[in-house]
């Protein structure tokens, strides 16, 4: 059965790469085949999905559609515009404001949120807009591990380790992970500058874009700020970032319709849901869970283990760098879940504190998911936009600008944790 599912996952991936414009029609396929041949029963088929994920971008994606036709995007991106040099620097202040926002709500909000204003700029520009949206992309996901709320895996840590918000700061005396992203993501710049070298246009607005309605932004700034809060409510539903950003969309549209009397908007935003994005992680979810459900996962981990041995700064590479491999390709929800408990009983063993493999494991699983398209939400819902937008994104163009992004911020958080927490 695993070798079957080994395969199965082995030729989607090789299709979504030479014929990426059915990547969900592939996804959801393998997905079917799983659940018909038991690789996943079906009695796991509801709790494999993450709809928290998915009602989190439906919600979403309808604020920012009628974010989008408000203006307010292109009123931002007049005012980005005046404030740089050039193309390069426009698209190096969207990608970090885009990461700051990003360590206080989930990449995916991030990448919905802040792909608009990106696209508006591009437009102004006439100039193609890959390379902004999915810079914003990669930079939402390595800003995710800065905070105790950025990312689930950064809430999964938290919980396990009983870490609170402040321990992502400062704890046991020592800098926390929030400095080892900051420097990761300062070493990213010199990066985008290389890869966008060539884009020295000059740029200039004086011209400041009117808004005609201040709603969705308003609603936008409170998704924040109640995803924000949320994080640090206790037992909260597994579904409270979905159920929060579904129930603002519903105020926008209930609003909308109460200042315009017609429900034209409201129809056309639920047309425009990117259902093409939300089948292909609808599909991913199933096939990672049964990759989980046979032991395939569970093999990786114990693999890494084995080769790390009872040597500490072996076994530390192998977790941030396997971690980084193994994340480019399956979830890392399920992957860090699977690691925590293997990591605590390893460094047991060792009589070690657990913290810098902790902190590598989140580190490389995080940030791995930025060398694939579909190696990450955050990824799938930018290509997804960039799709509709008429822009197909291969993956050697999505390699071109995630892989050295991930090698350059791995390798900065890899040498911080190791001289500063071994």
């Amino acid at each position: 059965m695993k070798t079957f599912a080994i395969v199965l996952f082995a030729l989607m991936y090789v299709l979504m790469i030479t014929k990426p414009k059915y990547r969900p029609f592939y996804a959801l396929s393998v997905a079917l085949i799983f659940l018909i041949s038991g690789i996943l029963p079906l009695s796991s088929l509801v709790s494999t999905i993450n709809w928290n994920v998915l009602l989190m971008i439906s919600g979403t994606m309808i604020i920012v559609d009628y974010f989008i036709d408000s203006r307010m995007p292109n009123l931002l991106a007049d005012i980005l515009l005046s404030k740089s040099k050039n193309v390069m620097w426009v698209t190096i202040l969207m990608s970090l404001f885009a990461g700051v926002i990003s360590a206080f709500i989930d990449n995916v909000a991030t990448v919905l949120m802040v792909a608009p204003v990106g696209m508006a700029i591009c437009k102004k520009l006439k100039m193609s807009p890959v390379g902004m949206i999915l810079s914003i992309a990669v930079s939402s996901n390595l800003q995710g591990a800065a905070t105790l709320v950025g990312d689930t895996t950064s809430i999964m840590l938290g919980d396990y380790a009983k870490m609170n918000f402040m321990d992502f700061f400062w704890m046991n005396g020592k800098p926390g992970i929030f400095f080892a992203v900051e420097l990761g993501a300062l070493a990213t710049v010199p990066v985008m500058m290389f890869l966008f070298r060539k884009d020295t246009a000059p740029v200039s607005s004086n011209e400041r874009t009117p808004v005609n309605n201040y709603v969705p932004t308003f609603m936008l700034l409170l998704m924040v700020a109640a995803l924000i809060v949320a994080s640090f409510i206790p037992h909260t539903p597994d579904m409270i970032n979905g159920i929060i950003c579904c129930t603002l969309a519903a105020a926008t549209i209930l609003i909308d319709y109460i200042q315009t009397k017609k429900s034209d908007h409201a129809i056309e935003a639920i047309k425009n849901l990117d259902f093409e994005t939300l089948g292909l992680l609808t599909g991913l979810f199933v096939v990672i869970g049964g990759l989980t459900n046979v032991g395939i996962i569970d093999d990786f981990a114990g693999l890494i283990v084995k080769f790390g041995g009872n040597n500490i700064f072996l076994l530390y590479t192998i977790v941030v760098w396997g971690s980084v491999l193994i994340s480019a390709f399956v979830d890392n929800i399920p992957y860090v879940a699977t690691m925590l408990p293997v990591l605590t009983a390893v460094t047991a063993t060792l009589g070690i504190e657990p913290y810098l493999l902790y902190f590598g494991l989140l580190s490389g699983a995080t940030l791995g998911g930025n060398i694939t398209p579909i190696g990450a939400s955050a990824n799938i819902a930018a290509v997804g936009m960039l799709r509709k937008e008429g822009y197909q994104v291969s993956f050697k163009e999505f390699m071109r600008i995630g892989l050295p992004y991930t090698l350059v911020a791995v390798m900065t958080g890899y040498l911080y944790f190791w001289f500063l927490w071994r």
